[in-house]
C-alpha cells in the first residue's frame, strides 16, 4: 500500500478536526455495516463509534493495519462519510431527511474536479452570486449619481395653483411604508450578512461582527412574513391602475422623456412605475417570497434537504439583488430625482400643476369627472384660499 503524501495526511486530520468540532454531540453509529459504496475500492464502511476499539463487532482488518503506521488515521471512516454515509446524530429533529448525513456527497461535475454539491454550493456563492450582485448594485448607484449630477431633480415648469389632488389615500400610503420599511429592514440585513465581511469584518472585529449578524439574521427572518403580508396588499391595492393603457408604449419608447425637456403623457401610474409592479413586485416579489419562505421553513409539507435549502438560497439571492436594484431607481425618483413626489406620498396630495406636468392622462380623467379628485372622508389641512379640486 502506497503511503499518502504529508499534505493528504495533514488535510485529513484538519477535516477530521473540523467535523468533530462542528459536529459536538454527534455519534456515527449503524445498524449493520453498509455494502461497499462507489469510490471505497475493496473496503467496507463498518461500524463506527466514539470508542471502537471497545465494540467486539469492530472491524480491524482496515483501520488496525493502518493504525500500525499511521496512528490515529482515521481515513476510510471519512472516505464514507464524504461519500454520504447516513448514520446517527443527536441534533435535533434527527429523524429528517440527512439528520445523520454530515457531508454532502462527492458529485462530478462536467469539466470539474470531484467535489461535493455543498461546495458547489459555496463556489456559486462566493464567485457568482457575491461578486456580479455586488457590481450590479454599484453600477446602478453610479449610474443614478451621475444622472443626478447632469440633470438635476426634474422640477416644474408651471407655477402651483395651491388646488390639491389626493394622490394616494391614507390606506394606500400605510400599505405602501409598511411594505417600504420591511423591504429596508430585509434589504440592509439581507446585505450586511452577504456582503459585512468585506467592509465591516474588519473594522468592527469578530466578536462585534458575529453579534450583529445574528442580530440581522433574526430581524430578516421575522421580518420577511411581514413583507410577503404587505406585499400581497400592495399588490391588490395598487392592481387597478398598473393594467396597460393608451400612451404606454410612447412613455417606454422616449423614456418618459427622462433625457429631454417634456414629459410624455401618463395616466396615474406611468409605464415605467408599472414595469416595476409587474417585473418587480409581482414577479420578483413572488420568487423572493416563495424561496424566503423555504429558506425559513414555513411551507408545509416541503422536505427540507440541504440541496432544497441551497437552491432556494440562490434563487432567493438572485431575486433579492434584482429586485434591489430595481428599486433603487423608484427610491430615487421618489425622492431627490422628482420634487413633490415624496410629499405626495407622504401627505398624500399633489398641486393639480404637478399632476397636469407628470400624469397628464391621469390629470384630464379628473377633470372629466372620471376620477374623483377626492376620494378620502376628510381632505388636507389647506392654508387659507386653497380648496380642493372638485370632481
Amino acid at each position: 500500500m502506497q503511503r499518502p503524501s504529508n499534505t493528504l495526511m495533514r488535510a485529513t486530520r484538519a477535516l477530521t478536526a473540523m467535523l468533530l468540532m462542528a459536529g459536538a454531540g454527534v455519534v456515527l453509529a449503524q445498524d449493520k455495516p453498509p455494502a461497499a459504496m462507489p469510490g471505497i475500492q475493496g473496503q467496507n464502511i463498518m461500524e463506527v463509534q466514539p470508542d471502537a476499539s471497545k465494540d467486539p463487532a469492530y472491524p480491524k482488518q482496515t483501520n488496525a493495519q493502518r493504525d500500525q503506521v499511521q496512528p490515529g488515521n482515521n481515513a476510510p471512516m471519512w472516505r464514507a462519510v464524504g461519500a454520504g454515509a447516513e448514520g446517527y446524530t443527536s441534533l435535533p429533529k434527527s429523524d429528517a431527511p440527512e439528520a445523520g448525513v454530515l457531508i454532502q456527497p462527492f458529485v462530478q461535475y462536467p469539466g470539474s474536479l470531484l467535489t461535493t454539491a455543498g461546495e458547489a454550493w459555496r463556489q456559486v456563492r462566493n464567485h457568482w452570486i457575491i461578486p456580479y450582485g455586488a457590481a450590479l448594485l454599484a453600477i446602478v448607484l453610479l449610474a443614478l449619481a451621475i444622472f443626478y449630477w447632469r440633470k438635476g431633480p426634474i422640477e416644474l415648469h408651471g407655477q402651483e395653483t395651491g388646488r390639491k389632488i389626493e394622490r394616494f389615500t391614507p390606506f394606500e400610503r400605510a400599505a405602501h411604508w409598511s411594505n417600504a420599511i420591511a423591504f429596508v429592514a430585509l434589504a440592509v440585513s439581507g446585505l450586511i450578512m452577504a456582503f459585512g465581511k468585506y467592509f465591516l469584518l474588519p473594522v468592527m472585529g469578530s466578536t462585534l461582527f458575529g453579534w450583529l449578524t445574528y442580530a440581522l439574521k433574526n430581524v430578516h427572518n421575522f421580518v420577511g412574513p411581514l413583507f410577503v403580508v404587505s406585499l400581497v396588499i400592495v399588490f391588490i391595492t395598487f392592481l387597478k391602475d398598473n393594467f396597460p393603457s393608451r400612451g404606454d408604449l410612447q412613455w417606454i419608447l422616449k423614456a418618459g422623456g427622462l433625457f429631454g425637456t417634456t414629459e410624455v403623457p401618463s395616466h396615474r401610474f406611468n409605464a415605467g412605475e408599472k414595469l416595476l409592479f409587474w417585473g418587480g413586485v409581482f414577479l420578483l416579489g413572488a420568487v423572493a417570497v416563495v424561496s424566503g419562505l423555504v429558506l425559513d421553513m414555513l411551507i408545509p409539507g416541503l422536505v427540507y434537504e440541504r440541496a432544497t435549502m441551497q437552491i432556494a438560497h440562490m434563487v432567493h439571492a438572485v431575486a433579492t439583488l434584482l429586485m434591489m436594484a430595481m428599486f433603487l431607481g423608484h427610491i430615487y425618483m421618489g425622492t431627490l430625482g422628482m420634487r413633490g413626489a415624496y410629499q405626495a406620498m407622504r401627505t398624500g396630495y399633489v398641486d393639480e400643476t404637478w399632476a397636469k406636468e407628470h400624469h397628464e392622462y391621469w390629470y384630464d380623467d379628473i377633470k372629466a369627472g372620471k376620477i374623483p379628485a377626492q376620494r378620502s372622508p376628510q381632505g388636507p389641512d389647506e392654508q387659507p384660499g386653497s380648496s380642493v379640486r372638485p370632481a
